[in-house]
């Protein structure tokens, strides 16, 4: 399959944001699970530990503003799919954890981390 100009440069400029995503949260002391984990539901662009808590974070990079926060981008339907994602993730492990969802929004200014962005 190919792609066409502005798919590639989407596919670049979220994995670059994702990168720094992660990178982010590195610094502020959490442990980076998986990246891009995939499953039956879908993908979750980050899965970390954060203390106590495991954390399904969905990565938002804009160039600029014109189509609303990156934060905005987040529906209804992609917070299901994380729904999703969490309970297939931790029918794995076999431990009762404490989760949480959240958003990271990646823009030339920085990274913004936006804790519990949605209920699980």
């Amino acid at each position: 399959m190919r792609y066409s100009p502005q798919d590639l440069y989407k596919k670049i400029l979220g994995g670059a944001g994702e990168r720094r995503a992660a990178a982010f949260l590195k610094k502020q002391g959490c442990k980076i699970l998986k990246r891009n984990y995939r499953t039956p539901f879908g993908e979750a662009d980050i899965v970390a530990q954060d203390g106590g808590d495991i954390v399904f974070a969905e990565v938002k990079t804009r160039t600029g503003d014109a189509f609303g926060s990156p934060a905005a981008a987040v529906d209804g339907r992609k917070r299901r799919r994380y729904r999703d994602i969490a309970r297939y993730f931790l029918s794995s492990l076999g431990a009762e954890v404490n989760i949480r969802f959240d958003v990271l929004e990646v823009t030339k200014e920085g990274v913004e981390w936006l804790k519990n962005a949605f209920e699980g």
